[in-house]
């Protein structure tokens, strides 16, 4: 059972280090090609939005790690909130440890751095956090020359709403909005209300009508600046929430006309826009943002994300880095610490690892090496395992028992159905030529790959830890000479990778786990956590082709195995 102490990588809980505190704020987001980059059990009260098909797609905009893109994951990417890092680690039945999502209509359950490098990172951390000192801000004015004689009634109204009772405060708003159907105050605090209920009775239907009241508040004669952004703000977040991203995207589109000097609108346009897959015209926005903002921290980071998944790494870098230093709300969230660190190891840069060690004093990752972000806290943390350390014991015999049979099958597939191998599409090789052949994805069954290879699907069928690993996947993996993947991390914490060896050259094939090397041999299991980074080269004179088992991480109970969202 997993539990929450924190002790070191090398074979602990979560792989942090001890003597180092992780900063207790940070922010954020992402966005899912961010979300394509970087996918839902949910239940839909209602049932009025399909979320494994809208949400399954924006897997690299959650922010918050619960495997879908919520309310929190909205006000995240939109700079709305920041993130914060909770002081005492949550049970072990809790949620991941991204950041905990807000529960409302969906509910879904190194090596260290030495004393001159701690002193740079603390100079960073400081420099970031106290350069820009935040600015007091204005208070909105809500309230036009008419609601501000009647603005008793209205305080009478939002004081029922403030203190929860949102069916009462609902009746006062809906009987104000009866009397003065032009107070732009009253619509909104009609719509917040509903709002609050759709949360409490957690009803997309009456989220729904929320928006639409939203929307009816800028129709309205008269109504100050302030309240046209806050409504508009809030219904774009809304309507994110419920997965509507081309609705949520022309009410952006809205705010950006209606207020073209506010940078941050059109921040948020830039979002709506990663939201639905278009980078083409994120980018545009966020050159233009730039162009006359050149210093905006939250449009550097966004941009320099867009330029690395454009393969420009070099390029994405100074906006990267840039947009981490400013500091701005927005800017502080881990996927931006990976893909900078990412792209400087891909320079050859050992910078990577400052920032990777600055991540993880900010909390966003389990440690220097261990950077999935898709984690449940007190899970076991090291990097190579023993089949008797998993439990996984019969699984990892019946492998070895039988791996002449998986092998066979295998090679028919390569000599008859070659085309059954597809290239590797993560972007993960600098170099060479590998492909795999998936016979299970997160949990699914493919059947008709398993009608290629039946002997191996029948064997794996008894193992529900690997075909029910819904945050794995089960497959061969063929690699030529010549290959070398970029070391990499897996998204999350919650599982185990076996690689059985089914045709291995005598020499020239290795993979590094964080700061250890082994070899594969045939008929035998490697187990490893690949939320640790890893790298794998290739330099035999043959092909190298393994099979690759993932597994549930043995601490997981079986309510977090069912419950987990898919990745």
């Amino acid at each position: 059972m997993a539990d929450d102490t924190e002790t070191k990588h090398g074979g602990s809980k979560n792989g942090r280090k001890e003597g180092l505190s992780g900063s207790s704020f940070f922010t954020w987001f992402m966005v899912i090609a961010l979300l394509g980059v970087w996918t839902s059990v949910a239940v839909v009260w209602f049932e009025l939005v399909d979320y494994e098909e809208v949400l399954g797609k924006l897997g690299i905009y959650d922010a918050d790690g619960d495997g879908d893109f919520d309310v929190e994951d909205a006000k995240v990417l939109l700079g709305l909130k920041e993130r914060s890092v909770p002081a005492q680690p949550a049970s072990p039945e809790s949620e991941e440890n991204v950041q905990p999502a807000e529960k409302s209509y969906v509910e879904s359950e190194h090596k260290t751095a030495d004393v001159e490098l701690e002193e740079e990172i603390q100079s960073v951390l400081h420099e970031a956090l106290h350069s820009h000192p935040a600015k007091k801000k204005r208070k909105p004015k809500l309230l036009n020359k008419f609601d501000k004689t009647i603005k008793a009634e209205l305080d009478a109204a939002e004081k029922l709403r403030k203190k929860g009772k949102v069916e009462e405060a609902l009746r006062a708003f809906e009987a104000l909005v009866n009397q003065y159907p032009q107070s732009p105050r009253a619509r909104y605090g009609k719509a917040q209300s509903e709002d609050d209920l759709a949360e409490k009775m957690r009803s997309n239907e009456m989220l729904q009508q929320a928006i639409n009241t939203y929307d009816e508040v800028v129709s309205l004669p008269n109504v100050p600046s302030d309240l046209i952004k806050l409504s508009l703000k809030r219904e774009a977040d809304r309507q994110q929430f419920l997965g509507r991203m081309r609705g949520s995207l022309v009410t952006l589109q809205k705010l950006v006309q209606l207020f073209p000097s506010e940078t941050s609108f059109k921040n948020d346009l830039g979002v709506g826009y990663l939201l639905i897959g278009d980078n083409s015209n994120a980018k545009k926005v966020y050159e233009e943002v730039l162009s006359v903002a050149p210093n905006d921290g939250f449009a550097k980071v966004h941009y320099g994300f867009i330029l690395k998944a454009e393969n420009k790494i070099a390029e994405s870098i100074p906006y990267l880095q840039e947009g981490l230093e400013s500091g701005d709300p927005g800017t502080d969230d881990g996927r931006f610490y990976f893909h900078l660190g990412d792209a400087l190891q891909r320079m050859g840069d050992k910078e990577a690892y400052k920032w990777y060690e600055l991540g993880y004093q900010r909390g966003h990752f389990a440690s220097v090496w261990q950077r999935s972000l898709y984690n449940v806290k007190g899970l076991k943390a090291q990097p190579w395992w023993t089949a008797r350390e998993t439990g996984y014991t019969e699984l990892v015999k019946s492998l070895e028992k039988n791996w002449k049979l998986i092998r066979d099958e295998g090679l028919a597939v390569m000599d008859k159905k070659r085309s059954l191998f597809l290239p590797e599409d993560e972007n993960l090789r600098e170099k060479g030529d590998w492909s795999q052949f998936t016979l299970w994805q997160q949990g699914r069954k493919n059947e008709n790959a398993c009608k290629s290879v039946p002997k191996t699907c029948a064997l794996l069928e008894r193992f529900p830890e690997a075909t029910g690993c819904r945050r794995g996947q089960i497959k061969y993996s063929i690699m030529h000479p010549g290959t070398h993947v970029w070391p990499h991390t897996g998204p999350t914490n919650c599982r185990l990778r076996m690689h059985l060896g089914l045709v291995i050259p005598k020499e020239g094939c290795r993979i590094r786990c964080a700061q250890e090397n082994r070899d594969w041999e045939e008929g035998k299991v490697l187990i490893f956590d690949d939320s640790f980074e890893h790298e794998v080269w290739q330099d035999a004179e043959s092909y190298r082709l393994i099979f690759i088992v993932d597994v549930w991480h043995p601490e997981l109970t079986a309510q977090q195995r069912r419950t987990l969202p898919a990745i």
